[in-house]
């Protein structure tokens, strides 16, 4: 139930197996963020591994990053997968770097902008991250170089959009309002006017999407794997419902405005209306 966190969200993102490392994944992603989405580059701040000087290099010397918005960060926040260097697991890892956007740019340079960037998710919030799978660890904590270096990039659509839309948290932009209106018409409450209720609203309308998706893909409500998820999906919804007052059955009332919000981009969900309202009611 908080605000940046779904069972069901949309990565944006692109792989490189060898053909193209650092320099291009991070010169693309700037491009992007700053030409393409057009967000104020005095607003952005990253975060890269202790001992990454390459990508350190690359921000400062050619995207001409300002060195004081760089921060180096341990292999718990900076690594994957996290703590691989130390504690494994093996096989291929390699360090990350993230893109922040300060969301209060008008309370200045922060006291410890490493202790920020880490933990202050109020104020940085994260909107790209670069994994540079580059090293094969051994059993005895090696990290062999991998003779083909790969690039992992991502992005999360609902958080990009709520970048975008300024809106406090995702929850407020076009991807959810929708939703959250049809909840508010359901259940006669009003979003915004008690925490709690926000929270049951907030649940609704992110499990309403995790499983209007889970069975257009063919999953079915069962007591075990992904059925178990998805049953406790539903009834999760169903308990955050009844607190709100809501004893029918609602949550087929909510499907046709997931379906006219995605369905144009993921048509499956149209077409596996009749079905997936069947197995919601």
């Amino acid at each position: 139930g908080d605000a940046v966190h779904h069972t069901f969200f949309e990565m944006l993102g692109n792989f490189s197996f060898g053909d193209y490392f650092k320099r291009e994944a991070i010169t693309w992603a700037w491009e992007f963020l700053t030409e393409v989405l057009e967000i104020n580059p005095d607003h952005l701040w990253t975060s890269i591994y202790l001992d990454d000087d390459e990508a350190y290099d690359i921000w400062a010397n050619e995207v001409k990053f300002p060195p004081e918005r760089i921060v180096r960060l341990g292999e718990d926040k900076n690594y994957w997968p996290a703590n691989a260097p130390s504690k494994g697991q093996n096989g291929d890892c390699g360090p990350c770097n993230e893109i922040f956007l300060d969301v209060t740019p008008e309370k200045g340079m922060p006291e410890d902008p490493a202790w920020s960037i880490a933990h202050d998710s109020n104020r940085f919030v994260e909107i790209w991250n670069l994994v540079f799978t580059q090293f094969d660890r051994q059993e005895d904590g090696t990290l062999v170089p991998l003779p083909s270096k790969n690039i992992d990039t991502g992005m999360g659509l609902e958080r990009t959009i709520a970048v975008l839309q300024g809106t406090p948290t995702n929850y407020e932009t076009d991807l959810f309002l929708p939703i959250i209106e049809q909840i508010e018409k359901l259940s006669g409450q009003k979003y915004g006017s008690d925490e709690a209720v926000d929270r049951s609203i907030r649940v609704i309308a992110d499990h309403i999407r995790s499983a209007v998706f889970a069975i257009a893909d063919g999953v079915m409500p069962s007591n075990i794997g992904r059925g178990y998820v998805l049953r406790r999906l539903i009834r999760n919804s169903v308990v955050k419902g009844r607190q709100m007052g809501l004893t029918k059955p609602f949550m087929a009332g909510i499907v046709p405005v997931v379906v006219e919000i995605m369905g144009d981009v993921y048509p499956e969900i149209a077409d596996r209306q009749g079905c997936i309202l069947a197995l919601i009611h």
